[in-house]
């Protein structure tokens, strides 16, 4: 059996060597390095994926964030909406620009932001909804968006972990993650499902006059050169990470598909064990992408667990081990405990098996028999 890693990116790269180095040399050649070719290439590839009118590239996913928040003009004390319970990132650039994070609960199953929390938050101070589409699974964007319409809200996705996930409307349409809101950010980090090998990042919208000001703000203010009309910064996707995305992103339907796959594998070895909750998803298969395979483990030892997986080679993670809440750089007196109790109980239950579109069946069947190994004994 090959070595488990949490992530296997060597794997990955061995099936696609020969395009991904191809492309490499071509921005090599070239030596087109910032904003060149193979970022509009990678541009105009990832809308027609998406369905959406504008992709902007940037540097990260913060940055994606957070020149989203920009763009629409947020100002300092507005209120803006989001989870407890996701990466830092998230509420980070909320507290970065200087407008006001307002944490709310997510829900039991999904693990994504809870509806009826959002209601209750809502302030005349609010400016905008960010829902994250937690571990690859969607949240639910349609009431989100009917509760963004009601109040005059701005809706912007973390697309982060979702990329090529369809969400699926009552009415049975369906759409890809990210292209809902006014406007959507994500992450191409290594370990994504669509991951280039360094730092990147993208901006979505349907919004022509909102993928103006985007553009202006990545390139510090400028529309021509020396010319700085807004307040900017200086956020653009290296060439050579475009290279890497547009070799990667024929494959993004089938890497989605092999991480479905393989949570289905999980789910089979786990569905009847009592102290296992296997992830639950929201409508169609492909509505969850699977960046992560999460569990909830109940009456048992979770970190403990956590520690018999890593002695017997099997890599795990937490996410996320402290709610925002509770972070020192987040706290706020606003905050009653009582209104984060899904998320509170969360963290001391969840742990994400290793997935990636590399599982192999010995690989699965060595975990899932270890996991219930111990949840047994």
């Amino acid at each position: 059996m090959r070595k488990i890693q949490m992530v296997d990116l060597k794997s990955q790269y061995a099936r696609i060597k020969d395009v991904v180095d191809e492309s490499i040399q071509e921005v090599l050649e070239t030596t087109a390095f910032v904003n060149g070719p193979k970022v509009h290439e990678f541009q105009k590839n990832l809308e027609q994926y998406l369905n959406v009118k504008h992709v902007i590239p940037c540097a990260n996913g913060t940055d994606a964030l957070q020149i989203a928040m920009m763009g629409l003009g947020l100002k300092p004390g507005d209120e803006v909406i989001t989870t407890d319970f996701t990466f830092a990132a998230t509420v980070e650039v909320i507290a970065l620009l200087q407008l006001t994070p307002v944490l709310v609960d997510v829900e039991p199953d999904t693990f994504n932001i809870d509806i009826e929390a959002i209601k209750k938050a809502i302030t005349p101070k609010t400016k905008a909804i960010v829902p994250v589409h937690l571990f690859g699974q969607c949240a639910n964007m349609e009431a989100i968006m009917e509760i963004a319409k009601e109040n005059n809200l701005f809706v912007i996705e973390d697309s982060a972990q979702a990329i090529g996930a369809n969400y699926t409307y009552s009415d049975g349409t369906k759409v890809k993650a990210g292209t809902i809101g006014d406007v959507a950010a994500t992450s191409f980090f290594p370990s994504k499902n669509l991951g280039c090998y360094g730092d990147g990042g993208a901006i979505f919208t349907n919004n022509d006059e909102l993928a103006h000001a985007i553009r202006g703000i990545v390139n510090h203010g400028m529309y021509e050169r020396y010319h700085h009309d807004v307040v900017g910064v200086n956020s653009r996707l290296d060439a050579i990470q475009a290279a890497v995305l547009g070799a990667k992103l024929p494959n993004l339907d089938a890497y989605n598909k092999a991480r479905i796959e393989a949570a289905n594998k999980y789910d089979v070895a786990f569905k009847d064990e009592k102290h296992i909750v296997i992830p639950f998803r929201s409508g169609a298969q492909d509505n969850h992408v699977f960046h992560q395979y999460t569990l909830r483990v109940t009456g048992v030892d979770r970190d403990a667990l956590a520690k018999y997986l890593n002695e017997n080679d099997i890599p795990c993670g937490v996410y996320y081990p402290i709610p925002l809440h509770n972070q020192k750089a987040y706290l706020d007196e606003r905050y009653n405990e009582a209104d984060f109790k899904v998320t509170n109980q969360l963290v001391k239950e969840v742990i994400s098996l290793p997935m990636h579109t590399e599982l192999d069946d010995d690989q699965i069947e060595y975990i899932t028999t270890k996991v219930k190994a111990f949840i047994n004994e």
